[in-house]
């Protein structure tokens, strides 16, 4: 699964569900380090206001299409059916997964109440998943020694997946800066601890279909998340409408 489609500067995955699946325990055969993204409008907009993080998206070894907008917007543009894959959806499926294929996980950030949570649902509902452990770090900025004390825990407990919920853009960068240090695959999948723990109600799938969860998460937090969403979701519709009517002029010349 090497094929990337360019959104509005940044590189994302395209196939099937069952492809970032599969491709996902491809990389933990066959890569001693490596990271995952899931990429929704706001990472999307935030990439296209700082280089760096673009850079920092574009490098991943896989960025899902975690949005609606983002999966609806690729086949718009390129005419190929996009699965949406979210972190969300996609950490439970991995998890079972990683049951059947004996692949050990490590769940770090978040609280350490959300983590007893999630582990405790792991163990009542795959009781044969090896948990090689979990860690919630002190929300300040680490100092080296402390940085270096996790990676080797994590490392010592030899995981091949390593979940990451620091929220974005802070788990994404904090997986590029310990590509090549944590010897697993790291996946940033921000609000699905909450979600698989039963801790946090997702919309109904008819609701998610219409790209609304967006919606529900502003309702539920909206001091916090009223300008990521009102704001970067207006940004990106006129990236949108200005892309598509610069491609619809590019056509209107090569007709002429």
């Amino acid at each position: 699964m090497k094929e990337k489609r360019q959104l509005l500067g940044s590189l994302i995955s395209a196939g099937s569900f069952n492809d970032f699946v599969n491709h996902v325990f491809w990389l933990t055969d066959h890569k001693d380090s490596s990271y995952v993204c899931f990429a929704n409008v706001h990472m999307l907009m935030e990439a296209k206001q700082d280089k760096e993080f673009q850079n920092l998206l574009n490098n991943a070894d896989i960025a899902s299409p975690d949005g609606g907008p983002l999966s609806k917007l690729m086949k718009l543009l390129y005419g190929k059916h996009q699965d949406r894959v979210p972190g969300m959806d996609l950490m439970p499926r991995l998890l079972q997964e990683a049951e059947k294929r004996g692949k050990s996980v490590f769940f770090y950030g978040s609280t350490d109440q959300v983590l007893e949570a999630v582990v405790a649902r792991t163990k009542t509902d795959l009781p044969n998943l090896r948990v090689a452990g979990s860690y919630s770090p002190p929300f300040r900025k680490l100092t080296h020694i402390e940085d270096t004390a996790i990676v080797n825990m994590i490392n010592d407990a030899g995981a091949d997946l390593v979940f990451v919920a620091l929220g974005c853009p802070k788990q994404e960068r904090w997986m590029a800066d310990h590509k090549g240090q944590v010897k697993a695959c790291m996946l940033g999948v921000g609000q699905a601890y909450m979600t698989y723990a039963g801790l946090e109600k997702r919309l109904p799938k008819w609701a998610r279909d219409l790209s609304l969860e967006w919606t529900y998460r502003l309702w539920q937090e909206p001091k916090r998340l009223w300008k990521r969403y009102l704001v970067t979701n207006t940004k990106f519709v006129y990236e949108v409408v200005k892309l598509m009517l610069l491609k619809r002029g590019r056509k209107l010349e090569l007709t002429r």
